[in-house]
């Protein structure tokens, strides 16, 4: 069978409702929230015993989804929000965006910092990182035409 499509890209966070009320401000909807816990997901994660608040966003396209989750027990063992660009592991997520300077503009609001500066890579878009709630590494994309 062929693979059908990536479902989703997991961030662990503190900050559950800060980190929705940032990723509405860049345009995903929230689809849903849920505790999840139980032997079942224990066995899923291979962390035993767990409790996870966790809530769906879902881009505007509806093809692509962030599941955001907070876990409750067991405790959060490490903590990557302030690794470097070239850090080895997931690096960022990239959202394709329609006007990177208003988008930049209402996400400060939510305590979005510029990691660089926006830059333009040929005639074909114009690209900047961003350290978003809790530090999370995001990317945005402006496609010149």
């Amino acid at each position: 069978m062929a693979l059908k499509r990536m479902d989703n890209v997991g961030i662990v966070v503190e900050d559950l409702g800060g980190t929705i009320d940032f990723f509405r401000e860049l345009g995903l909807e929230l689809e849903g929230r849920a505790t999840i816990e139980g032997e079942w997901a224990g066995r899923v994660t291979g962390l035993g015993d767990q409790r996870v608040e966790i809530a769906m966003m879902r881009t505007p396209d509806g093809h692509s989804r962030l599941e955001l989750s907070r876990f409750v027990t067991p405790p959060v063992v490490a903590d990557h929000r302030n690794a470097p660009v070239n850090a080895l592991g997931y690096l960022r997520v990239m959202f394709a965006v329609d006007d990177i300077d208003e988008t930049l503009e209402r996400l400060r609001t939510r305590g979005a910092q510029l990691v660089g500066e926006v830059v333009q890579y040929k005639d074909a878009y114009r690209l900047c990182y961003i350290r978003g709630p809790e530090g999370l590494l995001i990317g945005l994309a402006q496609e010149l035409s």
